[in-house]
């Protein structure tokens, strides 16, 4: 703890530690994978699902009896990059095992394998590839999920944001990825999404190839006196204080979305001398500067936005969490034009990822930027 400077990590791995909760929901995913099953991890984003599944993957009974591998294929736009980045993902994980099990992987894609450059330094196989390498990815992939069914230890492989294969150009990738892994007893699966009805449907829908390959778990909020619990905890382990009604405000303003609260009091602890008190005043100082260091980010984005979708997100920003998008009450409330534009707008935000929809009720995904949207341009 010495070498902590600040316990709420809001960057890379979090130690067990400055872990918040997530027992159940830990113990389920642990249980289920143990158990050979495959699992559907959902929610929004920045709710903590990688979070959740790197710190199964340090629990003991995971650590010590398989390989864990993780790959994000949110930025992926078709089966190539799925595939470099499945390999890649696999590569870095093996590189800290040793150079034998390194080999192993490299020679079991035969299709790419000459493709691969050596260290200088001490002459092991360097994951040197170009994404154009890549020739055949069907075959490649074929080859990786070979060697996954073949490795010395059994498999846990975290595909994150899955939902994205829906949006490749190519024809039936899920009908494809399943004829793969319905058969494969020494790997198991765990798809990450932050999409609900695309995943839904996904697992849910029986004219899908993925119908019922998998248990559904779905990540929510960490109750309030849960996470109360667990910032005075920390504060006070660094001799620090901080007011209650403080963590009850921060806590409602993000409706107990994980990411945006860490990322607040992970500033306010910077800003909290050891014996002092964490209030509400640092809280907002520590918003404000959250929101200015993003202010370019968010003009940019605003500046890629077509004027028809820029209402319809202004709107479901000041309402914070927006429902009857398309009835008269709602348009006539935010000026919007006719209810086909506005469906329009829906779904174009969607594809975009700039809002969420949960339950037919909508919120702007980045918490951050619906906060300065309603700063700069829904003030009164």
């Amino acid at each position: 703890m010495a070498n902590v400077r600040n316990p709420f990590v809001v960057m890379g791995k979090i130690p067990a530690t400055f872990f918040c909760d997530r027992e159940v929901e830990s113990q389920k995913l642990i249980h289920a994978l143990s158990n050979g099953n495959n699992v559907v991890l959902i929610s929004p984003r920045r709710m903590g699902k990688t979070g959740l599944i790197h710190f199964c993957y340090d629990n003991e009974a995971i650590k010590n009896e398989y390989f864990t591998f993780f790959v994000d294929i949110l930025h992926t736009s078709n089966l190539k990059e799925f595939t470099y980045n499945l390999g890649r993902s696999i590569y870095k994980e093996l590189v800290p095992k040793g150079k034998r099990l390194v080999k192993g992987f490299i020679q079991a894609l035969k299709s790419i394998s000459g493709k691969f450059s050596i260290d200088s330094l001490d002459g092991s196989p360097a994951f040197g590839l170009e994404l154009g390498d890549i020739a055949n990815p069907e075959l490649t992939l074929e080859e990786i999920f070979n060697y996954l069914e073949t490795a010395s230890k059994p498999c846990i492989m975290s595909i994150d944001e899955f939902q994205q294969i829906t949006h490749y150009p190519e024809k039936n990738i899920d009908a494809m990825l399943r004829s793969h892994i319905q058969n494969m007893q020494n790997c198991r699966f765990v798809f990450a999404g932050s999409e609900r009805s695309i995943m839904q449907e996904m697992f849910t829908s029986s004219a899908k190839p993925f119908y019922q390959s998998a248990d559904i778990l779905e990540l929510k909020e960490i109750p309030f006196e849960t996470y109360r619990t667990f910032v005075i905890r920390l504060f006070n382990e660094f001799q620090r204080n901080v007011n209650q009604y403080v963590i009850e405000y921060v806590y409602n303003l993000f409706k107990g979305h994980t990411f945006y609260m860490q990322k607040v009091f992970n500033e306010a602890f910077s800003y909290t001398a050891k014996g002092k008190t964490c209030d509400m005043s640092i809280v907002n100082d520590s918003i404000e500067f959250i929101l200015n260091d993003k202010e370019t980010t968010y003009k940019e984005i605003l500046s890629g936005i077509s004027e028809k979708q820029k209402p319809l997100l202004y709107a479901i920003a000041q309402e914070g969490t927006a429902t009857g998008l398309t009835s008269m009450a709602f348009s006539k409330k935010h000026n919007l034009p006719s209810a086909s534009s506005v469906q329009s707008a829906v779904k174009q935000l969607l594809m975009q990822g700039y809002i969420t929809e949960i339950h037919q009720e909508y919120s702007v995904t980045d918490k951050f930027f619906a906060l300065w949207i309603n700063r700069i341009y829904n003030e009164k």
